[in-house]
């Protein structure tokens, strides 16, 4: 039985590390197998993120958050296609789970799980906010929902990202033992520079073909 409870929305940092051993380690190559993946690009998909880019450049500085969710964020998750047989992508779902004894529970930003009516074994989460609001930080919260993730899928890694703004970066959770954590942060992509983009683009790929299954 949970013995407190916090939400995904006003977790800090300091409370995770109250419930876990929590540690972040500097090795970009802990990514390679995931960013690596091949993955051959379409022409279709090419000309898709040119435009995509090209059309928001200019104005993704002045977007709020739904609004860059809405304009730009979207569209680039519908053309990668999470939907599947058993898997489906969800926004502002619901997940609760428990870390040694204590409930962490809200809302996601945007989860990818398996599950066509309600999401039940989640895969990998993308958190989303616009860095004027400094009370709110997309890492530790992204941090807290692999944490509730691993222990309900008994599962030793997850997956996800968090972007602010025109930048993405990517998280990877490892559990070593019980109640010990590492994890790593990949470097930013710039969202608005073609190359980044499309690389953002593959490594998604790689998550919807690698990692969305049990």
């Amino acid at each position: 039985m949970a013995t407190k409870t916090y939400n995904f929305s006003s977790i800090k940092y300091a409370d995770l590390e109250e419930l876990v051993s929590l540690k972040v380690v500097d090795n970009e190559q802990k990514f390679d197998d995931w960013f690596q993946t091949p993955y051959k690009m379409k022409g279709s998909e090419t000309l898709f993120l040119k435009n995509i880019i090209q059309k928001h450049k200019t104005r993704i500085t002045s977007y709020l958050e739904e609004d860059l969710k809405a304009k730009f964020l979207i569209p680039i998750l519908n053309q990668v296609d999470f939907m599947a047989e058993e898997v489906n992508d969800w926004y502002d779902a619901n997940l609760s789970g428990i870390v040694n004894n204590i409930e962490i529970n809200g809302f996601t930003d945007y989860m990818v799980a398996q599950g066509t009516k309600t999401p039940r074994r989640p895969y990998f989460f993308i958190q989303e906010f616009k860095p004027s609001i400094p009370d709110r930080n997309p890492e530790v919260q992204l941090l807290a929902e692999l944490l509730v993730t691993v222990e309900k899928n008994q599962t030793a890694v997850m997956r996800g990202g968090y972007i602010i703004g025109q930048f993405w970066k990517f998280v990877l959770l490892e559990k070593i033992k019980e109640n010990q954590f590492q994890y790593f942060v990949s470097p930013a992509f710039d969202a608005l520079k073609l190359p980044d983009l499309k690389q953002i683009y593959v490594i998604l790929q790689a998550v919807k073909h690698r990692y969305c299954k049990d």
